[in-house]
């Protein structure tokens, strides 16, 4: 029957509705009849009707072409097709009375007036019934899903009452977390307390939840999402009906904000001017170009004019990203930007690179940099970060580059993290090359957390508030020094450009900002309140999960503290002590043969002695979020 009633055609189904009008007419002409007070029998009259019959159902059919009545799906059968009927039953009456009148039949006035009223009435029940008996066959035919609407109020409501015309979905019941409505029925739906959700699933066999709760907070919905997931249902959120005609933006609340917002103080926004002639008609070498720090290195660099910009990269992914971003920027320059697609630790190819490409400046920004991925894999942190350093800055400096410059970070200082100490080692080994190699100008660039960058605090606790909560911390007293990618690009390269012998600069971060903090200005921010002791009914949690291994409550930036001031403010330059030759091939030896051998156990028992011991009062397992 389902396939049958699917199989018609539209034109078709006109012909049927059509046909079902047409056969009312006489229906309701006999109904009148009977239910009329006549002076003769109501058959006797009826023989004097029936001339006029064939007549009467021609013009009905006419007048319903006409007003389109055959024209109406019986699934959107409602006002305006019950006015349209309603005024084929007018026309079809004083048809009826018009053909009598011609026919010379003794009919009293009331009895049109009837017929036009019996046959509205069957007509308008017959596109009701029809539509039943369709829905009972699709039903029948079809698996239902069954729905629980969370939320009885004017959106619930007209999503209850939408539903129930649904071929495939049955609204079931609602719940509410309002008491006054428990108990009553809403679009002919019980309303049931939030509580009895689970006893509801099983007794009416719900597939789904919809939240009809838009005037809710987004964190709120999230939170309640997360609850009924976790009872095994699927869940879907219903915007509210201001978001669906367009007067409120459709969009999820939390909009990402710049990330020198967050660190009060002013950024650092100069032009490199006197620092550029360091880059400018120069093949410059950017290693790890497509992650945050090297694909603004490049940026930047560009706008330098170099002759080359050889981007170095080991994603594929990355690398086609920030290509494809530099060439438009590059249409009015004619640098050519050389995509190369490897890894620093290889050797053959870094040479081949450098040759091939006459690279004259070096800025090397690849690394392994998230403290607990390194911390669980120490070998590929050491390959990369030790390794990889040995290999570039020794094909630097013997294809004589003008100046090498390594991007380092403050958790090389006295570090109680593998991927701390790996930084550590790889700015010795830079400062072991300045000491041997004359001709490379070699540079250290050392600074804290970078604000939007992968990883960064910013962008988690955005994503984590995006979510619902909890935004996590690991502890309260948690704190850091933060520059934004931007400002902390442009400082590496003016100190990249004053590098001589090996040198360690600091960048010069401002006051250190409290991590548990700033997870509140980006939850208040986005337009939301904490939930806490003092807020209960807050939007969103901070939880604190507890310090992580290798990782400190808060970062250094010297190791000696011996600091000196350089012609730039935001430029510091540090005294740091070195090791012999000696020293630094036993580590590279050491190294290689730790991950040659595979020896995870071994390689941490090479990066042991660069880590800090923990103070006595000092708790040095972890940082933020950072």
């Amino acid at each position: 029957m389902l396939n049958f009633a699917k199989s018609l055609t539209r034109r078709e189904k006109k012909v049927t509705l059509l046909i079902v009008d047409v056969v009312l007419i006489p229906v309701a002409l006999v109904f009148s009849f009977a239910v009329q007070a006549m002076p003769v029998p109501p058959m006797q009259t009826l023989e004097f009707v029936l001339p006029i019959l064939p007549y009467l159902m021609a013009l009905g059919a006419v007048i319903s072409v006409v007003l389109g009545v055959p024209d109406i799906r019986v699934s959107a059968y409602e006002w305006r097709g019950v006015a349209k009927t309603m005024a084929f039953a007018i026309y079809l009456a004083i048809g009826a009375a018009v053909l009598s009148w011609l026919f010379s039949v003794d009919i009293p006035p009331s009895l049109h007036i009837d017929f036009g009223i019996t046959f509205f009435l069957l007509s308008a029940a017959s596109r009701v019934v029809m539509y039943q008996i369709l829905l009972a066959i699709y039903r029948w035919d079809t698996k239902r899903c069954r729905v629980l609407i969370y939320g009885a109020g004017t959106t619930g409501m007209q999503l209850a009452t939408a539903l129930k015309s649904h071929e495939t979905i049955d609204p079931v019941a609602f719940v509410d977390d309002n008491r006054a409505l428990h108990g009553l029925l809403i679009a002919g739906l019980p309303v049931h307390a939030p509580v009895r959700i689970d006893t509801l699933v099983a007794e009416l066999k719900v597939d789904r939840v919809l939240l009809a709760i838009p005037s809710l907070s987004q964190p709120k919905q999230a939170r309640i999402a997360r609850n009924l997931q976790d009872k095994g249902l699927e869940v879907q959120t219903l915007p509210s009906f201001s978001q669906l005609i367009g007067e409120e933006p459709l969009l999820e609340r939390l909009t990402t904000l710049d990330a020198h917002s967050y660190l009060h103080r002013p950024q650092v926004t100069a032009e490199l001017e006197e620092a550029c002639s360091s880059y400018c008609g120069r093949s410059v070498l950017i290693s790890g170009a497509g992650g945050s720090i090297g694909a603004e290195l490049a940026r930047q660099v560009l706008a330098c004019a170099p002759s080359r910009l050889v981007l170095y990269e080991l994603s594929e992914l990355a690398l086609y990203n920030i290509e494809m971003e530099l060439r438009p920027l590059n249409k009015d320059r004619a640098v050519e930007i050389v995509p190369v697609l490897g890894s620093v630790t290889d050797a053959r190819q870094v040479r081949q690179v450098i040759q091939e490409n006459g690279v004259q400046v070096v800025l090397h920004a690849a690394a392994y940099k998230h403290v607990p991925l390194v911390e669980l894999n120490p070998l590929a942190g050491l390959k990369n970060n030790v390794l990889g350093t040995h290999t570039l800055a020794r094909e630097a400096a013997d294809g004589r580059v003008e100046r090498f410059v390594l991007v380092s970070s403050d958790k090389a200082v006295r570090p109680t993290s593998v991927m701390g100490a790996t930084k550590r080692i790889a700015e010795l080994v830079v400062q072991d090359f300045a000491s041997r190699h004359p001709d490379t100008a070699f540079g250290i660039v050392r600074f804290g957390n970078v604000l939007g960058s992968s990883g960064s605090v910013v962008p988690l606790f955005q994503e984590q508030v995006n979510r619902g909560g909890p935004v996590t911390v690991t502890d309260p007293n948690v704190i850091r020094y933060f520059m934004t990618v931007r400002e902390a690009v442009h400082l590496v390269l003016r100190a990249g450009a004053m590098a001589r012998d090996g040198e360690v600069f600091l960048l010069e971060m401002g006051e250190p900002v409290s991590v548990w903090k700033l997870a509140r200005q980006v939850i208040e921010r986005a337009g939301y309140t904490v939930k806490d002791d003092e807020t209960p009914d807050g939007d969103i949690e901070i939880v604190f999960t507890g310090l992580r291994n290798g990782e400190k409550l808060q970062e250094e930036l010297t190791v000696s503290g011996t600091i000196s001031a350089t012609h730039h403010p935001k430029i510091l330059f540090a005294q740091e002590p070195l090791l012999s030759e000696i020293e630094v091939a036993s580590i590279i030896r050491g190294t290689r043969e730790a991950i040659a051998s595979g020896d995870a156990r071994r390689g941490r028992a090479l990066v042991a002695r660069w880590l800090r011991p923990p103070m006595p009062d000092e708790d040095t397992r972890g940082v933020g979020a950072s």
